[in-house]
């Protein structure tokens, strides 16, 4: 058992004064440990017998649970790596996994690092996508639930088999209720029991000898980008260390850290940014259902299970947070809670005044990726920024603030404070390039990551988000690459151009708002391309609710498609359907001025008092909304048609 010892918080963060402080000695000396592994056993040696993980069942029955102590999770994460090792599986190959949040998740993820390369599966994606990532990542081996309800795990397993002949076994984790997915045919595929076969390896010790580098790859993410090939980001053992780490340090984790998870496991967020960081610190992990915070149980009965765990965090999307500020205490003592983090999508004044006026506590938003090992900011506890500031930069990274050139391409031109740019990135968690390509692959000279997101950094050196110059859509905190949508309406035979941005809405941020053109003499309906595009698009999130036909589509001054335009003419068309309940039967004329990219303003006109009433409640759905702009109020006569647009009249320039 290894004596170092497990990552602690030494002083509170809460400037950035503070953070260069912690990063004051060589990075070595500040965080020695070179492994997942390495963390696990300092946890362990120092947790042992201390719970690690609590799966809840049943959110309405609390007597029932299954828990791991730290030792416990040690022992099954190296009795699944030496049964891989058994399996013939290398540093260099993948163990692929699809699952849903569970306690043997977390002994898939972090015992197949011990040996070869985690690689976590998103359900949500098809059968053929997923085949697409295994395939690039040279998967041999796939653990996978085995039961078909939800997300149709196993019959999707089954098809994965005859789609990759590379595959030399899978594991099927037999879901503790539930039914069984059918059987799988005969065939060279070897097909084991999780709970049978990992309880058949010792789990005392590693059967294997492995010197773990800090640059060798733990785990391959998939990442959405902004293309429709698969993108797969290879993350060492030094990058997803680092990140548990600076997570400890910039949120002041310790043993005394109790945490309801609502993120996914397959996703950056909830694997790396917040399971690992408590792991590395002695925290407890509660898994609510392996649905999470899809479970409506879960989120009713949610102040009931923090109470009972005695929950010290609050971690979840905007949406879930949304979800929670709607049930009610109904008695619950919760003043346990410390800290509200979100991230993975953009918040919301409204929210964040929503749940510091529900909850009590104020909402601290962080900034991550894929591509950073799932942080690139944190707001430390106790900083409490404005909607949109996402904190400090770690210790040992570093964060400049560029200008772009006409193609939206990073420059060398550094902006001062206060003023909006790409933002760049480059620290010790930065991914080692993706699948196919070398260790900077990805990178811009001198190592530093184009994160593809606009901000500002204030005169507190904090970073404000201001936007993605990138054309990925977020919703709910899911990746959406637009390019799947197009391909889908481009696949119908009257469709001649199509294009897909987001489209802000109160609840899930963004949601997808495709616009297209017809060929001549097509006579498709709106209704007809949305009916196809549900059938056509394979990911649910990503099929579209919004569906405008134009005569054709904006572009630049040399002809290339210009998405900002678009997103701009669909944050109109929500405006104006908001709008109209806004005013209902009132007198008052609405246009829209736009003064600067991603803004726009809404000038009212009409009876002075009845339209100072009115602005602000248009306020208040610009703020729900999360679109940057101003309300003005003037009286009719001063009001200019001509230079202005009335409300659903705007078009694309």
């Amino acid at each position: 058992m290894s004596s170092a010892l497990p990552f602690t918080s030494t002083a509170p963060v809460r400037t950035a004064a503070d953070v260069r402080r912690l990063a004051a000695d060589p990075l070595v000396q500040s965080v020695p440990v070179r492994s997942i592994y390495e963390l696990l056993d300092n946890s362990t040696a120092a947790f042992g017998d201390e719970p690690a993980i609590s799966f809840v069942h049943d959110p309405a029955d609390l007597t029932q649970l299954t828990r791991l102590t730290y030792r416990e999770l040690l022992t099954g994460c190296r009795a699944l790596a030496n049964l891989l090792h058994r399996l013939g599986v290398g540093p260099q190959d993948a163990v692929s996994i699809l699952m849903p949040a569970s306690p043997e998740y977390h002994l898939a993820l972090w015992g197949s690092s011990f040996v070869g390369m985690a690689q976590p599966l998103n359900p949500l994606l098809s059968e053929e996508k997923l085949a697409t990532l295994m395939r690039a990542a040279g998967s041999r081996v796939l653990i996978v639930w085995g039961a078909d309800e939800r997300e149709g795990y196993w019959s999707r397993a089954l098809g994965l088999m005859r789609q990759i002949p590379e595959l030399t076994a899978v594991i099927r984790v037999a879901p503790p209720q539930g039914s069984q997915g059918p059987e799988p045919d005969d065939g060279p595929v070897k097909i084991l029991d999780f709970a049978t076969a990992v309880a058949a390896e010792p789990g005392d010790r590693l059967i294997f000898e492995r010197t773990v580098a800090r640059e060798d790859i733990a785990v391959c993410l998939h990442t959405g980008g902004t293309t429709s090939s698969p993108r797969l980001a290879r993350l060492s053992h030094g990058a997803i260390v680092f990140t548990a780490w600076a997570c400890v340090q910039m949120q002041g984790l310790t043993r005394r850290n109790v945490s309801i998870i609502g993120y996914p496991l397959y996703h950056a967020a909830g694997a790396l940014t917040t399971s690992l960081p408590l792991l590395a610190s002695g925290g407890h992990i509660v898994i609510p259902t392996i649905d999470l915070f899809r479970n409506r149980a879960v989120v009713s009965n949610y102040w009931r299970m923090f109470e009972h765990f005695g929950a010290t965090e609050l971690s979840a999307v905007p949406t879930a947070l949304s979800a929670l500020a709607d049930v009610p205490l109904d008695g619950a003592d919760i003043s346990t809670l410390r800290y509200c983090r979100t991230g993975a999508a953009p918040l919301t004044a409204d929210l964040a005044e929503r749940v510091e006026r529900t909850m009590g506590v104020h909402v601290h938003e962080c900034l991550g990726m894929t591509e950073t090992a799932g942080i690139t900011t944190v707001t430390p506890p106790g900083v409490n920024g404005p909607a949109g500031c996402v904190g400090l930069v770690p210790p040992y990274a570093e964060i400049r603030i560029v200008a772009a050139d006409p193609d939206g391409r990073a420059t060398d031109l550094d902006l001062p404070v206060g003023r909006r740019g790409l933002i760049l990135y480059r620290a010790p968690n930065l991914f080692s390039g993706y699948v196919g390509g070398d260790d900077s692959d990805g990178l811009l000279p001198g190592g530093w990551l184009d994160t593809g997101d606009m901000g500002w950094l204030d005169a507190d050196e904090r970073l404000n988000f201001g936007g993605r110059a990138k054309d990925l859509i977020i919703r709910s905190g899911h990746n959406i690459d637009p390019r799947a949508i197009e391909s889908a309406l481009l696949a119908h035979p009257e469709v001649a151009t199509a294009a897909a941005v987001g489209a802000p809405d109160a609840y899930a941020g963004e949601v997808p708002a495709v616009f297209v053109t017809l060929v001549p003499g097509a006579r498709a309906t709106r209704e007809e391309l949305l009916a196809h595009a549900a059938r056509t698009v394979d990911e649910p999130p990503a099929r579209p609710k919004r569906l405008t036909i134009l005569e054709a589509l904006p572009v630049t001054p040399v002809g290339k498609l210009y998405k900002p335009a678009l997103r701009h003419l669909a944050t109109i068309e929500v405006l104006t359907e908001q709008l109209e309940e806004v005013i209902a039967d009132r007198d008052i004329d609405v246009t829209f001025e736009t003064t600067a990219p991603g803004r726009v303003d809404l000038v009212l006109s009409g009876d002075a008092a009845l339209t100072e009433e009115t602005a602000g409640r248009a306020r208040a759905l610009l703020s729900r909304l999360g679109v940057t702009g101003q309300v003005t109020t003037r009286p009719r006569a001063a009001a200019a048609p001509a230079a202005n647009t009335p409300v659903g009249k705007e078009q694309p320039r």
